[in-house]
């Protein structure tokens, strides 16, 4: 029921009217009043009333596609209608066995699409199970357990640790309450919340009288009144947002599709015109009819979806091995040219566990090494290792291990914490310097305590010396100007307040601590915290950047790509992080949600370009941030894991989720999950996805050369080759059937294709800028690429079909099918030696065999020997001979269609040369002076 930051206003109930001000800007007792409602809660005639009026609190669920549409997607599609149409006119021209080969070749593309797509497409249904089953409510001023569906606007609940927060609520009562909201807010550490009405302006994180349905409570009770259920909760805006985000295509699919739209163009074109030669030349019309329709088959790549598909899912199989899971196949592309990365702070750069790094006695500054809650690290002053802390650092480190109700212990090798991030740190930081936090804690038994309260900012320890416990004394830990005024002498607090304003401005959350004694008590009383304690220091803390965090992102401004961090962290620590990991320069300050909101579209296209850190970001603010990207014609990859980030992973080009401290609705709606929700995997993953485009570009620019060369080998018989006469009739003189066509389609394309997926990477692969998003498939290199080479195909192809077929009499013997058959086995079997050969030149399109490695793809040698077998099944097995209408050959002429192939290697590998020659002086042409002097500067 509440409106985004951007517009600062509060709807009334579930969006009744208006009130001038909201929620969590009113105190407790209007909020009822307003809400017709008492801390007894509503009367069970009021609340089916309402919930007649507003509805159950459950989020609306997307439903899934269908089968049947994602069936017809995968047949709607040009190639795929020309195919059928070929398949339907062979069967009626009575070529049945050539018509269902085709129909079978349609049938197993759309089937893998199928499968590909079902498994892949899932509803986005996670943001339901993010509502409790059940609540505690009062109705009638008696305490009930309810189905958290049933809760309406007015419903008083109440909350304790480990309660899932079942709606929005403004609190009326709280103690020591902390709200882990992270995957609404990205804070890194849980919320305190308290009763007091806050500014009406505050952003979503800053809203402390208010919890959100959906989040968690981690420590202390609460009463509180609903004041919004369903989709007019925080959680139902995410939805309505995520809803609103466009699925997009990547650019390979919208390549792929524009090449076949091109190609089905180009056949329908050149078969009308082969219809008309055929016609004109005396052809029968059912005879220049099949002519055409084996120049579709001939013309489209039927294996190329195949080759792709299979390419996808070798990438999705090497990227799990490098911890991250694609769940839509195309994702696996689309890294490859992914040119900004929006990420997320806490857990992704930073590795989400508190840690010490600075401490502040009145005697001196000091350092802590290591970071995480793996107790290794040294005690640093003036940089230099320190064999036993000092006194003072050992009474500032025992108060904040005794004032602490956080544990650490070791679990199967790995050191684990229960409680607060920060008091964590306070106990890793003791155990840094060997301080045994048990043995201190024995030896200092706790007497009493007051727990932190979010309205009182500090925690009080009442801690005896020793076992006879005579000497009693007092701790004191919190906010440092809380604790500041309750020590003495009160005149240095403006040097311990500087003090802590440095801290701060490295991004650190800082503590004080202080001691007094406290002979003769017996428990401990607020009165007992208000004076008397002296400053024992400060401890500064950060959730610091992950090592493999900060090489990663050098990786990525290496490789050309963008890196900006979007947080809902405060902005100094967004800054000190952003600083720490290369993202953030002084002098150009990062962006706040507030600023963001005020910014039109134009400013804000600037800003996002110019600014690298965002802090204190809202959902709405993340997905304006990605379209404004996006509208400048970025491929933008988006990592987060809370229910915040879902709308942004699901309109970015690529959405990356955490699969560890990930929402199962943010994972949902990424097409990327990380394992280890490390920022270095994503950069891996990228490094893969350029792989994996690399090497469908070497796929097809191995597939479409023998396609065409297949079109014109059949162009030139039409055109050129002579007309048999049987039995007074024009019988067209073919050089392959469509059979034979689909079986280099099929079977011998496919086979030596796939390898190419299995190549290694290029050298440099991520020292090169990402590739236009708008570059077409169809560029200048495959355009000439497959241009010569269909031509050597197409010329040793037909040269070596007309030698055979008059060398063996078929001119003067038309009704005898053998030569011919003989003929066109050997224009087949030349175009299989072709694309042997030219298979290893596609291994690297721009450099030689000694690059890559001969033996750096075994899986080359598999598809070789596969594809031999099989072609000497396809001359020399009766099924295939009859199926396929091939003839065994001699020896002799398989030499022949091997030497007319190995033609292809001296010919391309000039062509090589000249373009790697061309390019170097391109290269060295830009690198002169006087160029240089011609940039602006």
């Amino acid at each position: 029921m509440q409106q985004g930051p951007r517009t600062g206003k509060q709807q009334g109930i579930q969006g009744d009217v208006a009130p001038p001000v909201p929620w969590h800007a009113l105190p407790a007792e209007a909020v009822l009043e307003r809400l017709g409602s008492t801390e007894a809660g509503l009367t069970e005639e009021a609340a089916r009333e309402r919930l007649a009026r507003f509805g159950p609190n459950e989020l609306k669920r997307e439903r899934a596609e269908s089968a049947w549409k994602l069936l017809w997607r995968q047949i709607n599609s040009p190639l795929i209608w020309v195919l059928i149409a070929s398949a339907v006119l062979a069967i009626l021209l009575g070529k049945v066995t050539d018509g269902l080969v085709v129909a079978a070749v349609v049938v197993l593309n759309t089937l893998i699409g199928f499968v590909q797509e079902y498994r892949a497409g899932k509803a986005i249904e996670a943001l339901g199970h993010m509502v409790p089953e059940s609540t505690t409510v009062m109705r009638d001023g008696r305490q009930v357990a309810l189905p958290a569906s049933k809760l309406v606007p007015g419903d008083v609940v109440r909350l304790a640790s480990g309660d899932r927060v079942p709606a929005d609520l403004r609190l009326l009562r709280s103690r020591n309450l902390q709200v882990e909201e992270a995957a609404l807010t990205g804070e890194s550490v849980p919320s305190s919340k308290h009763v007091a009405a806050v500014a009406g302006d505050a952003e979503l994180g800053d809203r402390a009288s208010l919890a959100f349905g959906g989040t968690l409570v981690t420590s202390g009770t609460t009463t509180a009144v609903v004041v919004a259920t369903g989709s007019a909760t925080e959680l139902g805006r995410i939805s309505h947002l995520l809803a609103q985000a466009a699925d997009l295509t990547t650019p390979l699919t919208r390549e792929l599709a524009r090449l076949g739209r091109i190609i089905t163009l180009g056949i329908v074109v050149l078969s009308a015109v082969l219809l008309g030669v055929g016609l004109g030349r005396g052809y029968m019309f059912s005879d220049a009819v099949l002519v055409s329709i084996t120049l579709a088959v001939a013309a489209i790549p039927e294996g190329l979806p195949a080759i792709v598909t299979i390419a996808l899912a070798i990438g999705v199989q090497r990227m799990a091995t490098r911890r991250a899971v694609i769940r839509k196949l195309p994702a696996v592309e689309t890294l490859g040219s992914t040119t900004v990365i929006c990420t997320d702070k806490t857990g992704t750069l930073t590795r989400n566990e508190m840690t010490v790094r600075a401490l502040w006695t009145p005697r001196e500054h000091y350092a802590l090494t290591g970071v995480g809650y793996d107790p290794e690290g040294q005690l640093l002053r003036e940089g230099q290792p320190q064999d036993a802390p000092p006194d003072d650092v050992r009474a500032l480190l025992l108060a904040g291990v005794l004032c602490n109700e956080a544990t650490l212990q070791a679990q199967d090798g790995r050191w684990r914490m229960t409680g607060d991030p920060t008091e964590g740190a306070l106990l890793v930081a003791a155990e840094k310097v060997g301080l045994g936090v048990s043995d201190l804690r024995a030896r200092h038994p706790r007497l009493d305590a007051i727990p932190f309260e979010s309205e009182q900012q500090f925690m009080a320890t009442l801690h005896a010396n020793g076992a006879d416990g005579r000497d009693l004394f007092i701790f004191i830990k919190g906010a440092p100007e809380v604790v500041l005024r309750r020590c003495t002498p009160k005149e240095d607090a403006d040097g311990v307040l500087a003090q802590v304003e440095r801290m701060a401005r490295q991004g650190m959350r800082v503590l004080a601590v202080a001691r007094k004694d406290a002979p003769g008590a017996t428990a401990l009383q607020l009165r007992d915290a208000e004076d008397g304690f002296t400053l024992l220091g400060l401890q500064g803390m950060i959730d610091p950047p992950r090592e493999e965090a900060v090489e990663a992102v050098k990786g990525c401004h290496t490789a050309g790509i963008r890196v900006k961090m979007m947080t809902g962290d405060h902005l100094a620590t967004a800054e000190a992080i952003g600083l720490q990991l290369g993202l953030h320069t002084p002098g150009h300050p990062g962006l706040t949600g507030a600023r963001l909101s005020e910014l039109d579209d134009a400013d804000l296209a600037r800003a996002v370009m110019d600014t690298n850190v965002f802090a204190r970001v809202a959902p709405e603010h993340k997905l304006r941030l990605v379209r404004a990207l996006q509208a400048q014609g970025h491929v933008v990859a988006m990592t987060g894991d809370g229910v915040n980030d879902a709308p942004s992973l699901k309109q970015a080009n690529i959405g990356v989720a955490m699969g560890i401290t990930g929402t199962a609705v943010s994972r949902e709606a990424a097409d990327l999950v990380l394992t280890d929700d490390n920022f270095a995997t994503i950069v891996s993953a990228v490094e893969e996805g350029r792989r994996v485009y690399d090497n469908l570009m070497k796929s097809l620019a191995f597939v479409l050369p023998t396609n065409l060369g297949l079109a014109l080998i059949l162009l030139m018989g039409v055109a050129f080759f002579p007309i048999q006469q049987a039995a007074g009739v024009h019988v067209p003189l073919m050089a392959m059937r469509p059979t034979q066509l689909l079986w280099i389609n099929l079977v011998a394309t496919v086979t030596l294709a796939l390898p190419l997926a299995f190549e290694a990477r290029e050298r440099h692969v991520m020292c090169r800028p990402p590739r236009p998003p708008d570059a077409p498939v169809l560029n200048r290199f495959v355009v000439m690429r497959t241009g010569l080479v269909a031509l050597l195909m197409a010329a040793g192809a037909i040269g070596l079909f007309l030698w055979e077929f008059s060398r063996q009499g078929g001119a003067h013997a038309a009704m005898d099918p053998r030569p011919l058959a003989e003929a066109q086995t050997m224009a087949v079997n030349t175009v299989i030696s072709f694309q042997i050969f030219y298979l290893w030149l596609c291994r690297t399109l721009s450099g030689s065999m000694r690059e890559v490695g001969l033996f750096s793809n075994r899986t080359i040698f598999v598809g070789i020997a596969t594809l031999v077998l099989l072609q000497a099944a396809f001359m020399y097995v009766p099924f295939f001979q009859r199926l396929f209408g091939t003839a065994p050959l001699s020896p002799g002429a398989i030499a022949r269609s091997v030497l007319a192939g190995a033609v292809v290697l001296p010919v391309v590998g000039l062509e090589k040369w000249l373009r790697s020659r061309s390019t170097r002086r391109s290269d060295r042409d830009d690198s002169l002076p006087q160029d240089r002097a011609r940039l602006p500067a």
